[in-house]
């Protein structure tokens, strides 16, 4: 399939998401791709997707770029999370008036490549600005790759973690003899006696919690981790086939139960109810991810550190992640001078990352992972290990941040945190969720 063919039916698919939220300005560049005129508004035209602490601190990123190369300008443009950004994105590279520079999340780099939005690295200036393989965390360099190709530079990886609250942990006897971190802990025995631990020994209302109720992302963070201690990803052949491990659903499904059944976590919580256990030491541990860091350091007088979660079923820890990650996408115009300004700008962006670290995420540029700016954070330096155990979402045109698979197939896992299904009939429920996208046509062939 050609490129442009491959750019159309994935419009098709979703350009419906881009037109009802994308025209709100006519002076956008958005717009100005759809009629035709060149939004060089910049040296270097960036879209992004932060708001927050995230998006503070790619603002000082920006700057620090601006401060080092004067000559070269910036235009920052933030637009809405998930499919609204993805699909804005698509429909200005394919009306061939695209940003510079571009972020994706790693899980949906897939489609994006298939789809001949993006251009590839090699063919890019930032080999020559020493951009290159050995300086990357492997996973998401591997996650970057795409059949061969290299299409993306990852920026940071954001992992689920394990927090707790370390006042409640030292009550449990969880502490290790310096009282910097948790005693070893591997497999699902060890794991539920922590839990039990602060909850009985440690006084906690629960030994842990998550956010649960109406939060089906969290939830398939937390599903997808404990299942791939065991099996491959759960559909392959490009999101084509289910590949169901029956007995290793059921492990962890059953699994999963032993820490709700019980009461030793709640069957069903909002994210603020989850918060305010946590924030108030009414729960020892926090199922979340790094990027609620910076929420916790606000709570008055609470002591939190955040860990790697340890092999729970299996032999070896799994960490669920995703990764930011920066792109060039497809430009035919040609304009040397404009895809160097955007490769010094990456580039500028990966030495600036130890300040992209203060919201929680792990540098992927090893550099900076290394540096004594990365080294004094605390606790990001507590969990890089997970950064190495990356497991990211499977493989296909539906999958990713902010999907709505992870909407569909988180929710059959909050059945089963309610124990409202059992593990047996977690399998049935499970196939006939993914049934609605193996068997639909994807918009672009991916290999």
């Amino acid at each position: 399939m050609s490129g442009a063919m491959a750019r159309r039916r994935f419009l098709a698919l979703g350009g419906g998401l881009a037109l009802t939220g994308g025209l709100a300005a006519c002076s956008s560049p958005l717009v100005s791709g759809l009629t035709g005129a060149q939004p060089n508004t910049a040296d270097v035209v960036f879209w992004n997707l932060f708001t927050g602490g995230d998006g503070a601190n790619m603002v000082l990123m920006e700057k620090a770029f601006q401060k080092a190369d004067p000559g070269t300008t910036v235009e920052a443009t933030v637009l809405g999370w998930g499919n609204p950004y993805y699909t804005k994105l698509a429909l200005a590279i394919a009306s061939g008036t695209p940003p510079d520079v571009g972020i994706t999340h790693l899980s949906r780099l897939p489609l994006l490549a298939a789809s001949g939005l993006l251009e590839p690295i090699e063919r890019t200036p930032l080999g020559e600005l020493g951009v290159t393989q050995d300086k990357f965390t492997p996973a998401a360099w591997k996650k970057a790759t795409v059949d061969g190709t290299v299409y993306a530079v990852p920026l940071d990886t954001h992992p689920f973690v394990l927090y707790y609250n370390v006042d409640i942990a030292r009550k449990a006897g969880l502490l290790n003899s310096t009282g910097d971190d948790l005693v070893p802990l591997k497999g699902k025995e060890d794991f539920v006696d922590a839990v039990k631990a602060m909850k009985e020994a440690g006084g906690a209302q629960y030994g842990a919690a998550m956010s649960i109720t109406a939060d089906p992302s969290t939830a398939w963070r937390f599903f997808s981790m404990v299942y791939s201690g065991l099996a491959g990803p759960i559909v392959t052949d490009s999101g084509t086939k289910i590949a169901i491990d029956e007995a290793a659903l059921r492990e962890a499904v059953a699994f999963i139960q032993s820490l709700t059944g019980p009461g030793l976590m709640p069957k069903n919580l909002t994210g603020a109810g989850a918060n305010a256990l946590f924030s108030t030491g009414k729960a020892g541990f926090l199922f979340d991810g790094e990027w609620q860091i910076p929420t916790y350091r606000q709570v008055k007088d609470l002591r939190f550190n955040v860990v790697p979660f340890p092999a729970l079923l299996g032999p070896k820890p799994v960490a669920y992640a995703d990764s930011h990650a920066l792109i060039l996408p497809r430009n035919d115009r040609g304009d040397e001078t404009r895809t160097r300004s955007a490769a010094k700008f990456v580039r500028s962006l990966l030495d600036s990352s130890a300040v992209w670290a203060e919201g929680g995420h792990v540098p992927a540029w090893l550099p900076t992972q290394r540096s004594r700016a990365f080294l004094d954070q605390s606790p990001q330096r507590n969990y890089v290990e997970a950064a190495f155990n990356a497991q990211y979402d499977p493989v296909a045109w539906y999958t990713g941040a902010g999907s709505d698979f992870q909407g569909v197939i988180g929710g059959t896992v909050i059945e089963a945190l309610a124990g409202r299904i059992t593990p047996g009939g977690m399998v049935a429920a499970m196939r006939s969720a993914l049934k609605r996208y193996t068997t639909s046509r994807p918009p672009v062939t991916m290999k």
